[in-house]
């Protein structure tokens, strides 16, 4: 799945700089798919899907009378011909259209990546005020110490309250195995 977090900014900017009307209509039209699924409970019927991939390339479409291909290269001229940020947007969101709306069939695939990136987030810190770990040992330990505290903090546990288990020699509970297996 593609983090549509980007699109949104990408089309906001394409409707600000270029003022292109396809932009404004995609970016309200991500922002209603992504409501009916939270009002669905994560999940849109087969019926309704189809309809709302039917809107995203009717918005497509507009985008290509607004921001049309650029014209065939004259014969002998080298590499690729040149396209706004507008058109290299419309195609990619033409070419990776399954992508772009997974989160609409698939309850796993959330509509951005902003997860992903707010875990990443503390090691591109730490990255940018040391420049590097001094070992990997070094390196090890912190990937280490920062999963258990973005875990903790997933399954309802503060880090300060997780790392005061920690150092008084107490698992949290979602990392016993008793009370996992009998969780499941």
């Amino acid at each position: 799945a593609l983090c549509n977090a980007h699109h949104l900014r990408e089309l906001i900017g394409v409707w600000e700089n270029d003022q292109q009307a396809w932009a404004k209509t995609l970016h309200d039209l991500l922002l209603a798919m992504n409501q009916a699924v939270e009002d669905a409970g994560g999940r849109l019927s087969p019926d309704a899907v189809r309809r709302w991939r039917e809107r995203y390339r009717h918005c497509l479409a507009e985008g290509d009378v607004e921001s049309p291909p650029p014209a065939k290269p004259l014969p002998g001229t080298r590499g690729r011909t040149k396209r706004t940020k507008a058109r290299n947007l419309l195609e990619r969101l033409q070419a990776r259209e399954d992508d772009v709306l997974r989160f609409l069939e698939d309850s796993a695939a959330p509509f951005t990546n902003n997860q992903g990136e707010r875990d990443l987030r503390m090691t591109k810190v730490q990255q940018k005020i040391s420049g590097c770990f001094r070992s990997w040992e070094g390196a090890e330990i912190f990937c280490r110490m920062r999963s258990f505290l973005s875990t903790s903090v997933k399954q309802g546990l503060s880090a300060h309250a997780a790392l005061e288990q920690l150092f008084a020699g107490e698992m949290p509970s979602f990392m016993r195995r008793d009370e996992r297996s009998q969780a499941a």
